[in-house]
């Protein structure tokens, strides 16, 4: 299941999913928050709050689609994905 809001600080979306059955599951942290939009300082800004004390999975970098996307657990065991758009690329 997914579940999205729209709007959030300069249009920042924020999603949640459950654990597709690619991923490793445990009971927890079964659910994924990501965050996305194109308001890189808010974004990165963000994606610093959630990675002081926690475990960055995958580096906040720029991906092969052109976006900046990360992975990281917070220090309370959140999982989180941070996606920002990069030039020209269309959120939604």
């Amino acid at each position: 299941m997914h579940g999205q809001l729209d709007g959030i600080a300069g249009g920042v979306t924020l999603m949640a999913l459950d654990t597709p059955s690619v991923m490793e599951y445990s009971v927890g942290s079964d659910v994924t928050t990501a965050l996305t939009g194109d308001d890189e300082a808010t974004l990165r800004s963000w994606w610093d709050g959630l990675a002081d004390g926690g475990t960055v999975t995958l580096p906040l970098e720029q991906a092969p689609w052109g976006d900046w996307y990360g992975q990281v657990t917070d220090r309370f065991g959140a999982r989180w994905m941070v996606n920002i758009a990069g030039p020209g690329q269309a959120q939604g």
